[in-house]
């Protein structure tokens, strides 16, 4: 080899070096800032088409504004929170509270003449807080006989009717039940925690048995519900898809460390009757969603695992909003870097598709299809030309890279929105439903066996549906709990209609 090879050889070996570095920073940033770094993926563009990681405040401050002086601050603000105030507490019932003067005060001091009342002054509005309190319900039932029977030889006795208990054999009511679900799966409150607090009202409840309340309660109200409302959700024609991971103890033939996973199945947006159900399930294979949609067969919101695939008759919808999420993950450290510029275009890109999309919210499905193609087609084309030409221009596997080649290998998939209105441009509502899961699981870290968490998916499928339909999830497990006992729903399961979240005597009950 020459002299002129082997400087070619090194040079060469130099600029893959170089490189290397650069992913290996680059890498170094991104993974720091998902770890320190704030969790919100919003931006906005700058005059120069760079991105700003700024706080919304600091965007918006004006360095030259004047400062409002105090009367123009009080004046505002007084006026402002009195509107708040008024709109906050028009539905907590108001105590009127007369602050008066006792009997033997009610005398002038000049002349010791009685006074008189003569009118009186609103002065200000506070909430009160009343301490949750548990009390002891001591069931008897009364037993009736007919004295006239009795005198024939022929005794007739009845006994009084009793309202069906929650879990038999328990001193759980279903407002109790209700609350520890709550607690848990809707304010994230472990049940270690909620020992304490039961404690405190002079209560002796310990966690297991707590738990055990949950297993029973899901398995034998919830489950039958979610079940139905499972035959409702593959009657439609636009679903949203998701999965996380979960740490459950005692499955068979498994460590305790290996991760399981939560799947949540939506239906769409514009859908009639809002449905979140939740399903536990040991891994993340695509059998899973394949055996769960069984019998489905229309659009699929998804992310682009590939798992979905093994879903039959389907047609998946890929989320923008992922694909946003990676050019925000492939944005420099430095704003201000000549780097930034390709990765704010993608994010411009998609920011624009969003705009539209705002705006045609609330057209009917014809229209919106209509607008989508007048006004986003455009923006796509641009958009799919733009990554064509800027590939060659960046750093193999290099975030940005990776960003681009998502996007071409999911083209077809992230386009599918525009065949059908009722379609969405993100998978943000099965992401949303997921959420109050993983929040929870902060808390509580891991399901105690596979039962625990199927009863946990049971829960979570009724507190979102229930949200979803506008229902306030204490007052509609408490309603579960109340009425469902007793109903022959295995014998007849059309009773369960009645208590579907979107049922009007559960509307009626439960906002």
């Amino acid at each position: 080899m020459t002299t002129a090879e082997k400087v070619k050889t090194l040079e060469k070996r130099i600029t893959e070096l170089e490189q290397e570095n650069k992913r290996l920073l680059d890498t170094v940033d991104y993974l720091t800032r998902k770890l320190f770094g704030r969790s919100t993926e919003k931006t906005s563009s700058l005059s120069l088409g760079q991105m700003s990681l700024f706080d919304e405040a600091e965007i918006q401050a004006d360095p030259i504004a004047p400062e409002p002086d105090l009367k123009q601050v009080q004046g505002y603000q007084r006026k402002k929170f009195n509107g708040q105030r008024m709109e906050l507490l028009k539905d907590i019932p108001h105590d009127k509270r007369l602050c008066t003067l006792v009997k033997e005060d009610r005398f002038c001091e000049t002349c010791n003449t009685p006074l008189v009342s003569v009118g009186e002054e609103f002065v200000r509005t506070e909430i009160e807080f009343i301490p949750a309190k548990v009390r002891v319900i001591d069931y008897y039932r009364e037993t009736f006989e007919c004295r006239n029977c009795r005198k024939n030889g022929k005794p007739y006795i009845e006994k009084s009717p009793m309202p069906y208990p929650v879990i038999q054999h328990s001193m759980a009511s279903p407002s109790t039940v209700a609350w520890v679900m709550h607690q848990k799966f809707v304010n994230a409150l472990p049940l270690y925690r909620q020992e304490k607090e039961w404690q405190t009202l002079g209560v002796s409840l310990s966690r297991a048995t707590m738990a055990n309340w949950i297993l029973a309660a899901s398995r034998d109200w919830l489950m039958p519900l979610v079940g139905m409302m499972h035959q409702k959700l593959l009657q439609e024609k636009y679903l949203h898809a998701d999965e996380t991971t979960v740490q459950v103890m005692n499955e068979e033939g498994r460590k305790n460390t290996t991760d399981s996973y939560m799947w949540v199945y939506s239906t769409g947006q514009h859908c009639q009757h809002p449905i979140r159900i939740f399903e536990y399930q040991p891994g993340r294979s695509g059998k899973y969603p394949q055996e769960f949609l069984k019998g489905f067969n229309g659009y699929l919101h998804t992310d682009a695992y590939s798992g979905y695939k093994k879903v039959p008759e389907i047609t998946r919808c890929l989320c923008w909003t992922h694909l946003r999420r990676n050019f925000v993950d492939s944005l420099p450290k430095d704003i201000h870097s000549p780097e930034v510029t390709f990765p704010s275009q993608g994010i411009k890109y998609c920011n624009k598709l969003f705009e539209i999309e705002n705006t045609l919210e609330n057209l009917p499905s014809e229209q919106r299809k209509s607008e989508r193609l007048k006004q986003e087609k455009p923006v796509l084309d641009t958009f799919w030309a733009w990554i064509d030409s800027t590939r060659s221009k960046v750093l193999p596997k290099s975030k940005l890279s990776e960003a681009l080649s998502y996007a071409l290998n999911h083209k077809d998939e992230l386009m599918n929105y525009l065949n059908d209105g009722n379609c969405s441009i993100s998978n943000n509502l099965a992401e949303n439903s997921i959420r109050p899961f993983t929040i929870g699981r902060k808390n509580w870290l891991f399901s105690g066996s596979p039962k625990g968490a199927a009863a946990s998916a049971a829960v979570y499928s009724i507190i979102e549906s229930a949200k979803a339909n506008g229902l306030n999830p204490y007052k509609y497990l408490y309603f579960i709990f109340s009425e469902l006992p007793g109903v022959q729903f295995g014998q007849h399961p059309e009773f369960l209609e009645d208590y579907l979240p979107w049922s009007p005597d559960v509307q009626g009950t439960c906002k």
